[in-house]
Order: structure tokens, then sequence, then C-alpha cells
């Protein structure tokens, strides 16, 4: 195949996933919830492992510092961002425990974590999901494919229908720059738009 042809593919496939998101379930409900979770004073932890580590920085960035709004930084961390914290507890405690590690050290009653998987099955963040209900804390799954085991285990799943793991990274992206929006106009309407 060319590379142009593959690229017309690539972008008619991202398109018609692209085109589903409004229809996902959950995915109005979880940004209100996440909303709700600040203006109640509590934090965001993230966490996930490679492009959704990246993913889960990237949400927490536009939460500290800002997405279309110049206003208040927002609580917000992601668990894959420090790897010396990383490195210890996956040498002390076992790579599948480096996340709920974490929330069994910063997660508090009321918080919410975001766990990001492409496959729903990540076995560190299935464990931070259990640790973030045994602590209180609200559970929102960024899932792929069919939600795989973390769809049945958050409080709400939003999950990209797709079983290729960029199209489904593609969607992330897209669904957390809408979270960041609506929590951006939920709680400084009275910010204007842009920098």
């Amino acid at each position: 195949m060319d590379s142009s042809r593959l690229l017309s593919e690539l972008i008619a496939d991202h398109a018609r996933l692209i085109e589903r998101i409004p229809r996902i379930d959950g995915i109005q409900r979880s940004a209100e919830r996440l909303a709700e979770t600040l203006r109640q004073g509590h934090k965001i932890l993230v966490c996930g492992n490679g492009g959704s580590a990246a993913d889960a920085q990237h949400f927490a960035a536009e939460l500290i510092g800002g997405f279309e709004k110049r206003r208040e930084p927002l609580p917000a961390l992601a668990l894959p961002a420090d790897p010396a914290v990383l490195t210890a507890l996956g040498n002390d405690d076992g790579f599948e425990r480096v996340f709920a590690r974490q929330v069994d050290g910063l997660g508090r009653p009321g918080d919410a974590l975001v766990a990001i998987s492409t496959s729903g099955n990540s076995v560190n963040v299935v464990a931070a999901v259990e640790a973030a209900r045994q602590r209180g804390m609200t559970s929102i799954g960024l899932l792929g494919k069919d939600g795989g085991r973390l769809g049945a285990l958050v409080d709400i799943a939003v999950v990209a229908p797709h079983a290729a793991t960029a199209r489904v990274q593609e969607a992330h992206i897209v669904i957390l720059h809408f979270w960041a929006a609506v929590i951006e106009r939920r709680l400084f309407p009275e910010v204007s738009d842009g920098r």
C-alpha cells in the first residue's frame, strides 16, 4: 500500500471514531463528576501506561496550568510523572503496585482517579482503581476496545470503541480536552477564554 492511500485510510478510520464520541456512554456524566470533585475542594489523580501515561500528564497539566482560560490552578497529579517514585515502587512492591501505592498515599475520600487504559486490562491501573475504591474515591475509566476488566470496576466507564490502540488514543485526547473544557466552564464561568 502506498503512503498516500495509507494516510487516507487512517484519517477515515479516525474520523469514524471521532464522530462517535458524542454518543459514548458516560462522557458527559464523567465531565460533570470531575468538575464537581474539584468544586468541592478535592483533587484528581490520573494514571496510565505508555501513551496513556503521557495522556495522564497532559490532562494534569491542562488542569494545573489552564486549558483555554488563564485562571487559578486546579489540584491534579499524574501518577506516572515521577520516575524516582515509579522505580522505587516498582523495585520494592512490583510494577503492578506503582499506581495503587501512590493512591494509598495521596488519595482521600472525595478525590477522583482517572484511570486510562486502551485495553481496559492494565494490571497496575486495575490495582489503582481497587485502591481508590477502598479510599472512598470516585473512579473514572478512560478505556478502549470493549472496556476490559476496568469497565466493570470503575464508577463511570468511558470507552472509545475501537480495536486499534492508536485510534483509541486519538479519541482519548479529544475526550480529555472535552473534560478540561467542561471543568473550566463550570468552575470559572467569569473568566474569559484565550490566553
